[in-house]
């Protein structure tokens, strides 16, 4: 069956989450294409939020099904703010600015929903008495310990429930997943946690249901983005409706099914309009291979530089890198990128020894596969947006490519470690650098790390 990519090549000027290619394989996703950016004079925020708000605030109607409803809504009035978005260069982080009080309301924690009425009907009843959510019922009545999950109270879930429309992409000839795929699918739509939609604004990743055993059986996270798009999660699914409130959780309806990721090494590959250096010296080191299995590590975050990034170490570094006698030096950089056993999103931190999943710190130290060698690590945010700071220098470009085994954080300069003069490190602040100086700094670590 042919493989149909979800993730335009556009992701990476956001975030991105890349499906899992074994999933895919038996389940085929519509490829949704994104148009191009028309720069032209954008609305004022107010008049965007405006329309926004009023489709919001006529979400949930207690004349019928909260779903039905919102859906109807979204498609009649969806298409005209869709149409003005697309039809601009759109600043998402304008919106955020602006957004976080107006669309406030909508991430309280007021369950009476929309107009004050208080929901009578759990997560699950509102997705199974729906018309455009017959599909998803249909697989979660398969199982009864997820009927049981979506109708119980012990936690505020969250759901992300694709319509049937969403479903439209898998061909009728496609032969049906194992119980266990599709179960772990469905899972990967629910959080334990409440995320109405002021909450799923200022958040960049949201842990899901879906335990993942590459990250020591902690939770696989989704990706939210704001975008031409809207917004979206793991960018290729619009979130077409919003805060649809259950008396155990609320509703958020999208457009695309949503599957788990492949591993980090896989993600590489994937993307060589972006990576293709990255994945030429992860091969020439054998680091690919080592990089790919799971057995070796507990999750890990890859700081992968892109094509850009090695270019501006000059021709003469990436000429010596690449030649014979520079592999070693090369496998000991590319070391230094990896941190195996410590995951590190924009707003989560899981770690092998640690089952307990902490927030980020204003600064970490990270342990990288480089002997005795860390990434200072700085952490600035503010609501939705964040900025990552390596070595006081070093910037994060493209945040939280999540991974099966892992997340990867791009970064926009090669990692150089520190020179040693005296008892003083000297960081690398993107001054010229000459391959003597650039030999001297890895030349303690060359043939003596293993990852």
């Amino acid at each position: 069956m042919k493989l149909i990519t979800v993730l335009p090549l556009a992701a990476l000027s956001t975030s991105f989450v890349i499906p899992d290619q074994n999933v895919m394989s038996q389940i085929a996703i519509e490829s949704h294409e994104t148009s191009g950016s028309v720069f032209g004079k954008l609305p004022t925020k107010d008049r965007i939020l405006n329309e926004a708000g009023t489709t919001f605030s006529k979400v949930v109607h207690c004349s019928k099904n909260a779903i039905d409803q919102a859906v109807e809504l979204a498609s009649d009035a969806g298409h005209d703010l869709s149409r003005k978005l697309e039809e601009t260069a759109f600043d998402a982080k304008s919106w955020l600015d602006s957004g976080y009080t107006s669309l406030g309301h909508h991430g309280g924690h007021d369950r009476h929903g929309h107009h004050g009425h208080k929901p009578n009907l759990t997560v699950y009843e509102l997705i199974a008495k729906s018309e455009y959510t017959t599909k998803l019922a249909a697989l979660i009545n398969e199982y009864d310990d997820l009927v049981e999950l979506l109708n119980g109270t012990a936690a505020n879930y969250t759901v992300f429930a694709p319509i049937d429309k969403a479903f439209e992409g898998i061909p009728e000839d496609a032969p049906k997943p194992s119980k266990e795929t599709i179960k772990n699918i469905l899972l990967y739509h629910v959080s334990s946690e409440f995320y109405p939609a002021g909450r799923v604004l200022i958040s960049h990743t949201i842990p899901s249901s879906y335990v993942e055993e590459a990250l020591g059986g902690q939770l696989q996270r989704l990706s939210t983005n704001i975008g031409i798009k809207g917004l979206t999660v793991n960018f290729y699914s619009r979130i077409i409706a919003i805060d649809i409130f259950g008396t155990n959780g609320v509703i958020h309806a999208v457009d695309h099914i949503l599957v788990p990721p492949p591993k980090a090494a896989e993600i590489v590959q994937f993307l060589p309009g972006e990576f293709s250096t990255l994945e030429l010296a992860l091969i020439k080191t054998g680091l690919l291979e080592k990089l790919n299995d799971t057995s070796r590590h507990v999750g890990g975050t890859l700081f992968a530089p892109s094509n850009f990034a090695f270019q501006l170490l000059g021709p003469r570094i990436n000429a010596f890198l690449f030649s014979s006698y520079g592999q070693k030096y090369l496998k000991a950089l590319l070391l230094y990128h990896i941190v195996p056993n410590q995951t590190l999103y924009s707003d989560a931190f899981y770690k092998a020894e640690n089952t307990e999943v902490t927030g980020i710190p204003k600064g970490a130290d990270l342990h990288t596969a480089l002997e005795d060698k860390s990434l200072s690590v700085d952490v600035f945010r503010y609501g939705r947006i964040i900025s990552i700071k390596i070595n006081g220098f070093s910037r994060v470009t493209i945040e939280d490519g999540i991974a099966k085994d892992g997340v990867i954080q791009v970064v926009g300069n090669v990692l150089i470690p520190p020179k040693h003069i005296a008892d003083l490190e000297q960081q690398w602040q993107g001054e010229e650098m000459s391959v003597e100086d650039f030999m001297e700094r890895l030349e303690p670590f060359v043939e003596r790390e293993e990852l």
